[in-house]
């Protein structure tokens, strides 16, 4: 069975509703293709779904750091671990932000990696235009 691909998973995200973005098989079909779907939820958060399944903050904006791990993840006490950054300085960076100018949605998700954009609908409105990477195109830890 063939592997799906960035665009192919952002097709099936496209138009989606908030809060009904994609479902159990498409996430799995993404995860075994090692892609990820990053989109904002609430005023509050950024999501990701597919081969990562998770969620960090992001009040007034986000950003997330990728390796071909997955997520990196801060396991200090604050920011300014040195051990972090360095890591993070290495790794593939994921953008989400907050109601930008110029964008009539409220989340607007950016990144340098290949990407395929969707767009997730609220009442026929664009409420955020998410994106489609693929961690097989970030660097490694």
């Amino acid at each position: 069975r063939r592997s799906m691909n960035i665009a192919e998973a952002a097709k099936a995200l496209n138009g989606s509703e908030y809060r009904a973005e994609g479902d159990y098989d498409l996430f799995k079909a993404m995860k075994a293709a090692n892609l990820v779907a990053v989109f904002g939820a609430s005023d509050d958060l950024m999501e990701f779904r597919g081969a990562v399944y998770d969620e960090v903050g992001a009040w007034e904006g986000g950003k997330a750091s990728f390796t071909r791990s997955g997520l990196l993840e801060n396991e200090c006490d604050d920011e300014f671990c040195p051990h972090f950054k360095k890591q993070s300085e290495n790794a593939a960076k994921v953008v989400l932000e907050w109601a930008p100018m110029n964008f009539d949605g409220s989340w607007l998700a950016k990144t340098d990696l290949p990407h395929s954009p969707f767009d997730v609908m609220e009442d026929g409105e664009l409420y955020c235009r998410g994106l489609v990477f693929s961690l097989d195109d970030c660097p490694t830890a």
